[in-house]
């Protein structure tokens, strides 16, 4: 990794404005990735660099770029429950419902982890309650396997809610 690419990284981890914006008149390639798959993107949306995510997606960076386990800085935001990070992200259109290499989606990652501010925000914002892991699993049974009833209770109102409406169609 060169110099500029180091330093890329580096003020995307420390949400570093001024550095971005000045490794920007290099125009590095914004969607480099590192060992692991990572993205300046990824790494700033997951450190909670708010100021660093705006930047970046303003210049161009990919809000569906996807780590090697096949992780976006919107699952990465959900996991660690950044809402304001992941309404940059959605306004820049990143995908809601992307699925990782197991299936995984952010708004699975929210109500696993307890995040039930973002899991509001992603149903808000039309995340699919209804799409399952690679073990055939929906965000309400991983809610109800992680003791997450606040998550859970929505999440089944949702699930009823769209069945009456499939009933009477």
């Amino acid at each position: 990794m060169d110099t500029i690419t180091q330093a890329l990284f580096a003020a995307a981890r420390q949400g570093n404005l001024p550095v971005l914006q000045e490794i920007f008149t290099h125009k590095p390639d914004l969607n480099i990735q590192d060992d692991r798959g990572f993205t300046p993107l990824i790494i700033a949306a997951y450190n909670n660099q708010p100021g660093a995510v705006a930047l970046l997606l303003e210049a161009g960076a990919n809000p569906d770029a996807k780590d090697k386990g096949g992780n976006t800085a919107l699952m990465g935001a959900s996991f660690k429950g950044y809402p304001n990070v992941a309404e940059q992200l959605l306004r820049y259109g990143a995908s809601i419902d992307a699925q990782h290499a197991g299936g995984g989606t952010a708004l699975m990652f929210a109500v696993m982890f307890g995040r039930n501010a973002m899991a509001d925000l992603l149903l808000a914002h039309g995340a699919n309650p209804h799409l399952t892991d690679m073990r055939g699993l929906t965000a309400l049974e991983l809610a109800v396997q992680q003791n997450n009833h606040k998550a859970a209770e929505k999440l089944l109102a949702i699930t009823k809610e769209s069945k009456i409406v499939h009933l009477t169609k």
